[in-house]
């Protein structure tokens, strides 16, 4: 049987919101994780099948198909092809599902997978906003069919959020100990080298800039985003600049190039749930994988959840019935930040050396998305 292998996964180090990669152009982020990928790896880069890569708000530098345009900048052949994805959040972790169809269906042998995303240059919702020139005030609002099905409801992954925290029963307090855990399960990760295999450096920048000295006190001072909510800025995910990318391989290219790889892609898939509590969808999503695998939720060693706001960590472990020990146990994004386009590769770099240093088998990674959408990926550890 065809198998898709990971070879090698890196990232940047992620960068705060104004912060140490701000200047950094998105095309030369994108090159500079390429570069690295195919320099570690050691393969000839004129044998990659495709790049891609992930991106949201394609607009500015960010425009014109970066992951061709971030394979070029980095002095790579000019017949290797790249193709942008942009499913929201999960973008990247949409490139290696696609990557690794790719090379199961038996057309790609060497993908490259990854993503990228400046959010200091280029503002979330960028995109929507150049549009309100061209008449749009919505993404949706002008749409008939749109409003024929779901009425004129606000779309907001803060709505969204909020309608989790109240449907799911979360409190306040549950919200701010989980930020609170997230911050120094990330500061202990960081103190303790787990980042180091994953991160190749950006000049003189090498550690994530995101985690804070907080504490459940001055979460409990900030005010809430909307009246009567439960949810702050504390517990969201951080506004974030960064880029990551990994290496697909065949059977076939392992042999060829003498490859090492890490893991095998064991399971990937992705589900929709109801557009406007949006970010719901990774509860419905992991109980399919689970039954398509026929794994439980106890046979997965490690799980990474993307902590776009905490209460869909929450809620998915209540849903689900997962060991909160077992989830984003080197912090999340609430803490490290959230690049959009470049978070699922970004993740499945940390999945993968935690699995490694742990010696777990299984690993499960999962993103909520705009539009009500998440993928699910589960790897084993080679």
């Amino acid at each position: 049987m065809t198998e898709a292998y990971i070879v090698d996964a890196i990232r940047t180090p992620i960068g705060k919101k104004n912060g140490s990669l701000a200047p950094v152009h998105p095309i030369d982020l994108g090159s500079h994780v390429i570069k690295a990928v195919v320099e570690r790896t050691g393969i000839d880069p004129s044998d990659v099948d495709d790049v891609i890569f992930g991106c949201v708000d394609a607009i500015g530098g960010q425009a014109g198909n970066i992951a061709r345009m971030s394979w070029l900048a980095a002095g790579l052949p000019q017949h290797v092809p790249g193709v942008t994805v942009d499913r929201q959040c999960g973008s990247s972790q949409q490139a290696i599902q696609f990557g690794a169809q790719a090379i199961l269906s038996g057309t790609a042998d060497l993908i490259v997978a990854g993503g990228v995303q400046n959010m200091s240059q280029i503002p979330i919702s960028a995109a929507m906003i150049v549009g309100q020139q061209y008449g749009f005030s919505t993404p949706t609002a002008e749409s008939t069919g749109w409003t024929e099905r779901y009425g004129n409801e606000e779309v907001s992954q803060f709505r969204g959020a909020e309608m989790i925290a109240d449907k799911w029963d979360i409190s306040r307090e549950d919200l701010e100990k989980w930020a609170l855990q997230s911050h120094e399960r990330a500061k202990a990760a960081i103190a303790d080298g787990r980042f180091e295999n994953e991160i190749v450096p950006v000049g003189e920048f090498t550690t994530d800039e995101g985690p804070r000295e907080t504490s459940l006190e001055k979460m409990a001072g900030l005010n809430v985003l909307v009246d009567g909510g439960r949810l702050t800025a504390a517990v969201a995910s951080q506004i974030s600049d960064g880029a990551s990318a990994l290496l697909l391989a065949s059977d076939e290219a392992v042999q060829k190039h003498g490859l090492k790889p890490r893991a095998r892609i064991h399971h990937m898939s992705a589900r929709g749930d109801d557009p406007i509590f949006m970010l719901s969808a990774p509860i419905p999503a992991t109980q399919h994988a689970l039954a398509k695998t026929g794994l439980t939720i106890d046979d997965i060693d490690l799980i990474e959840i993307n902590e776009a706001f905490a209460p869909v960590v929450l809620a998915w472990i209540k849903e689900i019935g997962a060991d909160p020990a077992k989830v984003n146990v080197n912090g999340g994004a609430i803490a490290l930040g959230h690049p959009l386009g470049a978070t699922g590769t970004k993740l499945m770099a940390t999945l993968l050396n935690e699995l490694e240093r742990t010696g777990g088998r299984y690993g499960l990674l999962t993103i909520c998305e705009g539009g009500g959408t998440a993928n699910v990926t589960i790897i084993e550890r080679l």
